[in-house]
């Protein structure tokens, strides 16, 4: 897959809300309610990456996601790391919150 051009980058940045670039990725922090929607965010990126064969760098800190993506054996951002933070805000925007877990 071909590496994006500095604009192009720029531009596909533009249609991803909070997504930065950091180096040679593009990154974002989600906050959810608390440790399980957080761990269930994570759970539901599952099959879509494995769909895509294209995993994000994920941290989990309580109740806050980072996902970076970036395409490694590319050496940079291709088109797969813009679709796979497409996915991954589908999908927040899409979690159940969990009540019955919650502390909020």
């Amino acid at each position: 897959m071909a590496l994006l051009k500095p604009a192009e980058i720029t531009e596909r940045l533009k249609g991803l809300d909070g997504w930065a670039l950091d180096g040679k990725a593009i990154k974002k922090q989600f906050t959810f309610q608390d440790f399980p929607e957080a761990v269930l965010f994570v759970s539901a990126l599952v099959p879509g990456a494995e769909d895509a064969d294209h995993h994000p760098d994920i941290e989990i800190h309580y109740k806050r996601v980072i996902l970076s993506y970036s395409t490694h054996d590319a050496g940079g951002l291709t088109a797969k790391d813009f679709d796979g933070a497409a996915m991954a805000e589908a999908i927040a925007a899409n979690l159940p919150h969990l009540e019955e877990f919650g502390d909020g």
